[in-house]
């Protein structure tokens, strides 16, 4: 009979190697080495303590993917997004995708228009303004005008338009909500817009609410605003998600760059573009709408390559991913995946509708996959904030905040239905709200009510 030597290494369980018996450092790095079995073991046991992502219904990002995405990621872990020259196929995979996005965004020129990939459509956004101020700058300098004061308008807008604002030293000039409105509207312009304004931000779906501002409506009032006092305005749209859902199923809406006022467009390929989380996209209107000066020639890569970010190294495989799932489910695969969504928010909508307790602010009928609802009066016993923690003990992350100024008395809730929440899901989380109710409006039981567990 043949003899083996057993090594003990390959018999120790993961539970009695030393790291599994210490807690893990905090503060400082261990002298020595580990299993490489136990360190993944207790960090994958410590990661079990974050929520289930696919019940945070607060985010707008990705949460499910294909496994060849999974596969495409892992292969492509190693790649610089910045190193053209050396992972030129990559960089053809970057250039490919901006010409699907100018397509799909009605670009006049999409075989020959500027645009780039960033790490999110926060980091997009700031090199749209960007590209915005030194434009209005160039301008105000060849009239001999003072550049030192340029500001920037919007409605109710995501943080990262104040973090360009302070950044890029821009005034914000944040429009205040109307009653009963749920962004922007175009009427309020005039107000806020003048010579020193670098363009006006619309949001394709407000962070807030989930609607989009009336893009077309506002580029009509910046029309007339040009004819009565000679101020050519831009727009920049920010279609961080609905970039990704208004061409596939509100195909008839008039947004992007069809609107000849349109500068630029971002969106986020980690949310409704469907790609994992760290790439966004930028698309300026025409090589003229993006400054010369705003392009960085790097050629220490190994070649002469342009760039314009502010970030610098960052991974290739997210914008692998992203044209995977163009080739994967084009443009009838995306309108499907975004089509269900919608439709399951719509049941969301009817659901809360039926409760009782709460007002609908948005159904998810012709913006986002979404809906967002009030109380209908402060008389319900409980409030949104109960809610939202009592909905935590069974996993489910539904934000509970103030509508922005001047409708802060406001406080809402959203829902964001995405690709990888199914109906059942949702039912579910209907299911919940309206257990959670009765348990706030009947208030916490006695000790002798409570059941306690028992063994069978």
């Amino acid at each position: 009979m043949a003899l083996h030597a057993v090594s003990a290494k390959s018999i120790d369980d993961v539970y009695t190697l030393p790291l599994s018996e210490e807690e893990l450092p905090k503060y400082r790095m261990p002298v020595g080495t580990s299993d490489p079995r136990a360190v993944y073991a207790m960090i994958h046991s410590e990661l079990k303590l974050d929520g289930n992502s696919a019940q945070n219904l607060a985010t707008f990002c990705t949460t499910w993917s294909d496994e060849e995405v999974h596969r495409l990621m892992d292969e492509n872990l190693d790649k610089n997004m910045i190193d053209k020259d050396e992972y030129p196929q990559t960089a053809e995979i970057e250039s490919r995708c901006v010409h699907i996005l100018a397509d799909l965004w009605n670009s006049p020129s999409e075989r020959t228009t500027m645009g780039c990939s960033t790490t999110g459509s926060s980091e997009a956004a700031m090199l749209g303004g960007l590209a915005l101020k030194w434009r209005w700058r160039q301008r105000r300098q060849k009239e001999g005008k003072p550049t030192d004061r340029p500001n920037i308008v919007a409605g109710p807008v995501q943080v990262c338009w104040e973090k360009f604002a302070r950044y890029f030293d821009v005034e914000l000039r944040q429009v205040p909500l109307e009653e009963g409105a749920t962004g922007l509207r175009a009427h309020q312009l005039r107000a806020y817009v003048d010579e020193n304004t670098i363009g006006v931000v619309a949001i394709l779906g407000v962070t807030f609410t989930c609607d989009y501002e009336p893009v077309a409506e506002i580029a009509r009032e910046l029309d007339a605003i040009q004819a009565d006092t000679g101020l050519d305005i831009p727009i920049h749209v920010d279609a961080a998600s609905g970039g990704f859902i208004a061409p596939f199923v509100q195909p008839d809406l008039v947004w992007d760059f069809r609107i000849d006022r349109v500068a630029s467009v971002n969106a986020s390929g980690h949310k409704y573009g469907l790609s994992p989380l760290g790439v966004g996209w930028v698309v300026w209107r025409d090589a003229g709408a993006l400054p010369e000066e705003l392009i960085f020639k790097v050629d220490y890569l190994g070649g002469n390559m342009p760039t314009f970010a502010l970030n610098f190294s960052r991974p290739g495989g997210e914008i692998i991913a992203q044209y995977y799932n163009f080739l994967r489910l084009g443009r009838e695969g995306y309108r499907k995946v975004q089509q269900a969504c919608m439709d399951t928010a719509r049941y969301l909508a009817g659901r809360i509708a039926d409760m009782g307790p709460f007002e609908l602010l948005y159904d998810g009928t012709a913006a986002l996959p979404a809906i967002s609802y009030t109380l209908k009066d402060a008389a319900q016993g409980f409030t949104l904030y109960d809610l939202t923690e009592i909905l935590r003990v069974r996993g489910w992350q539904v934000p509970a905040y103030p509508l922005p100024p001047r409708r802060q008395e406001t406080v809402i809730q959203r829902v964001l239905v995405r690709h990888g929440i199914g109906r059942d899901e949702i039912a579910l989380l209907a299911d919940d709200i309206e257990r959670s109710i009765e348990r706030l409006r009947n208030g916490t039981p006695s000790g002798a009510e409570r059941k306690a567990f028992h063994h069978s």
